[in-house]
């Protein structure tokens, strides 16, 4: 008998260990941010002088399909189009989003995924644009 009273304190006592320790806070960094962060939602970032939300979301889902992107998901009332494609037997996602910039603007932002790594080069970013401009420019000009 008192050999199970003492197996039962050393219990209580694992125990109130265990949960002790899940109440050590620990620093979590989730929502933390540094200049690299900054930096890189400056390169994933651009302005465009217009105000036609369905018109610029034509043209980021075309640009997409452009650079090989297979579209997966569009909202235009969310001003966003998520689009996939196979490379080094990985996969690339990227996800545009559309939004407005006081009353004249529309901003464009691309966040792009290898794997499940993200995009921090920013020629990927710099090639989205000029690809999603070159559209925009020849969309304003009519030209299919």
């Amino acid at each position: 008998m008192r050999k199970s009273k003492r197996y039962s304190g050393i219990l209580i006592v694992l125990c109130l260990l265990f949960v002790l320790a899940g109440c050590v806070t620990t620093t979590n960094k989730a929502f933390e941010t540094n200049e690299s962060q900054v930096k890189l939602r400056s390169m994933q970032t651009r302005a465009f002088d217009t105000t036609d939300k369905k018109k610029m979301m034509q043209t980021v889902i075309s640009t997409m399909q452009d650079l090989d992107f297979v579209i997966d998901k569009a909202d235009l009332v969310l001003g966003s189009v998520t689009g996939s494609k196979f490379l080094n037997q990985a996969v690339i996602t990227m996800t545009a989003t559309v939004r407005s910039r006081g009353e004249t603007q529309l901003l464009v932002r691309v966040n792009a995924q290898y794997g499940i790594s993200s995009v921090e080069d920013p020629a990927t970013y710099q090639d989205f644009f000029t690809s999603l401009e070159k559209s925009l420019f020849l969309t304003a000009q009519q030209v299919d």
